[in-house]
């Protein structure tokens, strides 16, 4: 999984099925992602962008997903997640995430 700073800087981070992209994230020491609640859905500070085509490839966001984004720092866009609530799979391998300025 790649991780791409607001700077445009990338980090590479190896993930394991079932790990959250939130996990992964904090597993590899990537600078951003906050993750406050530490992954409760209780304060969107793991907001992260999803690149495509990766975000075609997953699930709908939930409406409690959805709601939590309304209160992120940052603008929420339609690539949006939260990354607690994103499951890594074989899938995603390669899957690209920006971090945004604020959390």
């Amino acid at each position: 999984m790649v991780f791409v700073q607001p700077d445009g800087s990338k980090q590479e981070v190896d993930a394991v099925d079932g790990q959250s992209v939130m996990q992964v994230a904090r597993a590899g020491l990537v600078p951003g992602i906050v993750a406050e609640c530490g992954g409760e859905l209780s304060c969107a500070t793991c907001h992260v962008f999803v690149g495509e085509p990766w975000s075609g490839l997953l699930p709908e966001r939930s409406e409690e997903e959805a709601d939590m984004l309304e209160v992120a720092a940052e603008e929420p866009t339609e690539c949006s997640r939260l990354s607690c609530q994103v499951k890594f799979d074989a899938a995603l391998d390669g899957m690209v995430v920006t971090v945004p300025k604020a959390q």
